[in-house]
């Protein structure tokens, strides 16, 4: 049984979006980012309820901003996605996930060291550029079920 429920249609943008903000880091960087993007679609809870769809994760904004900067300012997000990609996005959606970002919600490229916290979630482990946030303990069981 998948991770989430999806269409070809998810898999597409998905993997767009995987590309868009980790390309520079192969096919493993986009691996962690696609943990987060599915972990925000099982976690419901905190920032991420009643999200219910890929498209709905990949377009959500947040304090007036998309959640996943690539939309707004990522020409790589609005190229066709290439099979690779695709490949990688639905092993995530399936069942692929792994440290650093097995259980993250969040990452960020900090352009120096990763903090230990980043708005008050602790920090789960870094790879190349990307630091990766894990919920607060007790605030978001979902995102240990999917």
């Amino acid at each position: 049984m998948p991770r989430a429920k999806y269409r070809d249609a998810d898999v597409d943008l998905m993997a767009r979006m995987m590309r868009a903000e980790a390309e520079g880091e192969g096919n493993q960087g986009m691996l962690y980012v696609g943990n987060v993007i599915v972990n925000r679609l099982v976690a419901n809870c905190l920032d991420f309820t009643d999200l219910r769809t890929v498209e709905d994760v990949i377009y959500q904004v947040q304090g007036g901003n998309y959640s996943f900067e690539a939309v707004q300012k990522g020409n790589l997000f609005y190229q066709r996605a290439r099979s690779n990609e695709k490949r990688l996005a639905k092993m995530n959606l399936d069942y692929w996930r792994d440290h650093p970002a097995k259980y993250a919600l969040w990452y960020f490229n900090p352009f120096a060291p990763c903090p230990p916290t980043w708005y008050g979630q602790p920090f789960a482990g870094q790879f190349k550029n990307h630091c990766f946030y894990e919920p607060a303990p007790d605030t978001c069981d979902g995102v240990y079920m999917g």
